[in-house]
């Protein structure tokens, strides 16, 4: 048997940590999470899919503000005799876990060790996850009035998890019910995968078992994206479609998805299908050992309160108008070219607004130095290091999946 961790900063939650925990890396420095390769149900001979860790994706981040309504109560419908069933959702950091849980020898793959625990969702490039919290109960009426017959807390980990060179995303979902009374032990829990948006699905397992206290419940799925004709992207929407089955109370039908990834084949220089998780800003290295020019400049415009986080423009009208603004009356400076912060592929550069400023020793005494996040900045640099930025931007868009309107971090490295 292989044990594992639920992954979370929450000492109820912790579980015991044994054979098959991988080790760390910059991604996971717990060594929790597992890159074994899982390929689908239906399809052996297809490609591995493993959780990739992208260049720049070290730190999850939470994901926007939701457009969907927190969850709420789920109720079947009453039978004949008025006995009901429903799931009421519950801060998972409420849920007492003893200390040492052991995983299903079927398990998956091991989520990160980054996992929230308040029902929020965090992500990096290629991964998401969250944990949610549920009171299963039950009732009935007895002499006009509503009795509890059973109540049991669970916990739902969901972890999905891609990749930028592949059409097909993952959906993992482990249940885990902690204590619990009364006829809700007597229920059976199933799944089946439910796509949405621009996916279907690959394969899902998730076979109907009886709810068992201190046991993992695990179920696998993957979707394929229908987003391959050359240009598209859409959001892949993965999940479950959970069921309890508790005769003589009604099925009970409950949610459990993600829309978190977004797969395209619109990448320029990337002819193939791949998914991204596109509210993650990854970073857009430059290194001071090898661009020290460019590191300079960068390090003084952020310095200056020019913002770190800036957002993909692929509008060639916009690019060229911040690189006008910013550097097209500068004069020549022997070896060196003019550099624009932010950069001209992005949506914070001149064109939206602001003046521009510079710095001691960009070369520009003409130009005024200058604070704030509004505008940009001008520094001649060496041209082997304006040169080399240049690529360094084409290889970050291409790796990262990085579309019009996708945020992403600019940060210097040793």
């Amino acid at each position: 048997m292989r044990a594992r961790r639920l992954c979370t900063t929450v000492a109820a939650l912790a579980l015991l940590a044994g054979a098959g925990v991988s080790a760390a890396t910059a991604d996971d420095p717990d060594g929790r999470s597992s890159v074994t390769a899982r390929t689908g149900g239906q399809d052996p001979a297809g490609p591995e899919l493993v959780a990739e860790t992208t260049p720049g994706s070290g730190e999850a981040q939470p994901a926007p503000q939701s457009e969907e309504p927190p969850a709420s109560e789920v109720c079947g419908e009453p039978n004949a005799d008025e006995e009901v069933a429903c799931l009421t959702p519950k801060p998972p950091s409420e849920i007492e876990l003893p200390p040492g849980l052991v995983q299903s020898p079927r398990a998956g793959v091991d989520p990160p060790s980054w996992c929230p625990t308040d029902g929020t969702t965090k992500g990096t490039r290629t991964r998401v996850c969250r944990t949610d919290g549920w009171t299963f109960w039950t009732r009935k009426k007895v002499n006009g009035r509503w009795v509890k017959t059973g109540e049991t807390e669970m916990i739902f980990l969901n972890y999905s998890y891609g990749d930028t060179g592949q059409g097909r995303v993952a959906h993992q979902i482990e249940v885990y019910a902690t204590k619990g009374w009364g006829d809700t032990l007597k229920a059976k829990i199933g799944g089946k995968g439910a796509p949405s948006a621009s996916c279907k699905t690959e394969s899902a397992k998730f076979p109907s078992r009886k709810l068992v206290l201190h046991k993992w419940m695990l179920g696998e799925s993957f979707f394929d994206t229908t987003a391959t004709a050359a240009g598209a992207k859409g959001t892949c929407g993965t999940g479950w479609t959970m069921k309890a089955t508790n005769p003589p109370y009604n099925e009970l039908d409950f949610p459990s998805t993600f829309k978190e990834f977004r797969c395209d084949n619109a990448t320029s220089g990337r002819p193939q299908v791949g998914c991204a998780v596109p509210w993650y800003a990854s970073d857009l290295r430059y290194s001071k050992a090898r661009t020290p020019d460019l590191a300079r400049h960068v390090t003084l415009a952020q310095n200056s309160g020019l913002p770190k986080r800036l957002h993909r423009t692929t509008k060639q009208s916009v690019i060229k108008k911040n690189r006008d603004l910013a550097c097209d009356d500068r004069p020549s400076v022997t070896g060196k070219s003019c550099d624009e912060y932010p950069v001209a592929t992005s949506k914070e550069g001149l064109s939206a607004g602001g003046k521009r400023r510079t710095f001691a020793g960009c070369s520009y005494s003409d130009i005024p130095s200058g604070s704030g996040s509004k505008g940009a900045s001008a520094c001649a640099i060496a041209k082997g290091d304006n040169s080399s930025q240049g690529g360094t931007n084409t290889q970050f868009y291409r790796a990262e999946r990085v579309l019009q309107d996708d945020p992403f971090d600019v940060v210097i490295v040793p």
